[in-house]
């Protein structure tokens, strides 16, 4: 196997749903752009709330891709 460099962004995805939707949103969008996408960790998980109520979850994600 070839020696590789990957690059590593993060990113914030959002959904009324759930977690792994959110986390899922940011790998699905990014993939619409970037090619090689390798790893996606998460790194952080939180939400927000309005009037005592979870209204959205976010997954910060540390994602990797092939340099070509």
């Amino acid at each position: 196997m070839a020696d590789s460099v990957y690059k590593v962004i993060e990113l914030v995805g959002t959904s009324t749903k759930g977690w792994e939707d959110a986390a899922k949103n940011a790998v699905d969008k990014a993939g619409e752009s970037l090619k090689n996408l390798r790893i996606a960790e998460i790194t952080k998980l939180d939400l927000t709330a309005e009037d005592g109520k979870t209204v959205r979850y976010r997954a910060r994600v540390a994602l990797s891709f092939k340099i070509e």
